[in-house]
């Protein structure tokens, strides 16, 4: 009786989520099973392009980029804010919190204002005379990562913070008693344990910016098209569903893969992590 009720309790979930997102997801990739030309047809014809293996690859290049520096940024911010006191602490969680109220097209047009030829870092290396001509920085690989990195930092924070604090001071202590160097301390005890918090904060930024359309197509526009703007154009200007399907079951495929991979990492590093 109890095991009926709490499937009963859970089943309105678990409706919900099979029918909202199970379901599409299934109805996509199987629409690029339906092609006349073959089963793996649009597949084959995604990796016979070089255009669109560059698009793919482009887009795997900047989540990569974008996952690292966010977790060694991240991380360091995390770590120094886990070990402030109580009211310094709550500040600092809500400065890295405040960019996360206002909206992604919001902050990307920001550094659209940063970034331009007229906007306020080349003005201000110009002032101080360090170029002699504006600097072209939009609509590059570099923007957009940069933006990116500026997207997801707080995320990697707040996923960390309660992680490093729950890494008991003894253990440190402990481990600097015995002799340890601080970097032996953070390589065998802190980063073992800070695992969990790094592989979750990493799955967050990399599917975030692997599936990012607004801060790509402000800040890279078509010459650095990626996945996600990729998918926008198939599908809402040419209107070519089956291509668009195609795209999206990639990125899904890519998506689980990172993943995977990511939780093979926090096992060797962490046997308890995972």
């Amino acid at each position: 009786m109890k095991y009926l009720a709490k499937w009963s309790l859970a089943a309105p979930a678990m409706v919900a989520v099979v029918l909202f997102l199970v379901v599409p997801v299934v109805i996509t990739i199987a629409a690029t099973f339906m092609e006349p030309k073959g089963l793996f047809a649009p597949y084959v014809a995604f990796f016979n392009s070089g255009f669109r293996r560059t698009v793919l690859y482009r887009t795997i290049e900047i989540a990569l980029i974008t996952t690292v520096i966010s977790l060694f940024v991240g991380f360091i911010a995390a770590y120094v804010i886990a070990q402030m006191p109580g009211r310094a602490k709550s500040l600092m969680i809500i400065a890295a919190v405040f960019p996360l109220l206002t909206g992604v097209v919001v902050r990307s047009f920001a550094w659209l204002i940063i970034l331009g030829k007229n906007g306020i870092l080349n003005t201000t290396l110009l002032s101080v005379g360090l170029i002699s001509e504006p600097l072209s920085m939009l609509y590059s690989e570099g923007s957009v990562i940069v933006a990116m990195v500026y997207l997801f930092v707080p995320l990697m924070i707040l996923t960390l913070v309660g992680v490093l604090e729950g890494i008991p001071q003894d253990l440190i202590q402990a481990a600097t008693s015995l002799g340890a160097t601080p970097a032996a301390t953070f390589r065998q005890v802190i980063l073992p344990l800070a695992t969990p918090g790094l592989i979750v904060g990493a799955v967050l930024v990399f599917t975030g910016s692997f599936t990012s359309y607004a801060t790509p197509q402000l800040l890279g526009g078509e010459k650095q098209m990626t996945m996600g703007t990729f998918l926008y154009q198939r599908a809402m200007v040419t209107f070519d569903w089956v291509g668009a399907s195609t795209i999206a079951a990639i990125m899904v495929v890519v998506t689980i893969g990172i993943v995977l991979i990511m939780s093979r990492i926090a096992r060797r590093l962490n046997p308890m992590a995972v």
